[in-house]
């Protein structure tokens, strides 16, 4: 769950959008609220999300850099907007792009490690 940052603080997560109902490889997410996006996208570092999927679902999701894989995300398993149940899945990003005050990340192939 996010908390309201005190002045000066950054939230516990942020709030990450996805265009679809789910994660797969060649999805994008975009990443909101982050202070300093270009920084992020240049070397990204372990974040919490809420990822909100297109169906409005919302789950927390982790991201985490410092794996000998590279970046991965784990999702863990959620039920669709309309009852199909989502497996929990750890994976690769292989793109972070800043997009404004955003940074979208591009989903490669699931990992399990």
């Amino acid at each position: 769950m996010t908390s309201s940052p005190k002045p000066g603080d950054e939230p516990d997560s942020f709030l990450a959008l996805c265009g679809h109902t789910h994660v797969f490889p060649g999805a994008r997410l975009r990443v909101r609220g982050l202070p300093d996006p270009l920084a992020f996208a240049a070397a990204p570092g372990p974040l919490d999300l809420l990822l909100r999927f297109s169906d409005d679902v919302v789950t927390e999701a982790e991201l985490r850099a410092d794996g000998p894989a590279g970046p991965v995300l784990t999702v863990p398993a959620h039920t669709t907007g309309a009852g199909t149940h989502i497996a929990g899945h750890r994976w690769l990003v292989r793109e972070f792009v800043p997009t404004g005050d955003e940074v979208e990340l591009t989903i490669g192939a699931r990992t399990s490690h």
